[in-house]
């Protein structure tokens, strides 16, 4: 049976799993959706990293011993998506202008630019077009203190823009989105995440 697991140290996880959860039973899949506190939970056919703060994530993941883990599930072709936070944490530079204790996972080629959006009152949602998801309609992306990604390389792929802004990108089965597809009630990321792990 399919196990995807949602990193369940800080930020918003159980919205993640209800929405997985809901994909999965949608779709018909023998699969269940797991909290992963530890990394005796990593033994996972999927993860997703979510929003929260990405520092503290980023110590927790160090203090369980579960950055090796992961970088395991990466480098064995396991998808894994991050959002908000969970894009910090999967990209190779962040902040490269200023000093910065971030850790980072370091599974994307991708540069990032934290709160680039600003701070929590500046928080908006906006409906855009996605264009490397194919999807017929806009998505509603939802931005709480946001990243951005600066820049991309190698097989590193842009998916979405925001006012000209890197939103969300795509490097073989790793994603990393700026906003919160969970605090929707907009599927479709979710169900294309679904789709990644299915066609391993």
């Amino acid at each position: 049976m399919m196990k995807i697991g949602v990193l369940s140290l800080q930020g918003d996880v159980s919205e993640h799993v209800s929405m997985m959860r809901k994909v999965v039973g949608k779709a018909g899949a023998d699969g269940e959706v797991v909290d992963v506190k530890n990394k005796n939970d990593l033994n996972v056919d999927a993860l997703i990293i979510p929003g929260g703060e990405s520092t503290t994530i980023g110590k927790l993941l160090l203090k369980n011993g579960m950055v090796e883990e992961v970088r395991r599930l990466a480098g064995e072709d396991i998808p894994v998506m991050g959002t908000c936070a969970g894009l910090i944490l999967l990209a190779k530079e962040v902040d490269k202008d200023q000093k910065t204790s971030q850790y980072l996972l370091g599974l994307m080629n991708m540069e990032v630019k934290r709160n680039a959006f600003g701070r929590q009152k500046e928080s908006f949602e906006i409906d855009l077009r996605l264009d490397g998801l194919k999807f017929e309609k806009p998505f509603p992306c939802v931005f709480i203190r946001a990243p951005i990604i600066e820049r991309v390389w190698g097989d590193c792929k842009v998916l979405g823009k925001c006012d000209g802004k890197i939103i969300a990108a795509q490097q073989g089965n790793l994603m990393a989105l700026s906003f919160h597809p969970e605090l929707t009630h907009d599927t479709r990321i979710h169900e294309y995440f679904l789709s990644l792990v299915l066609s391993k």
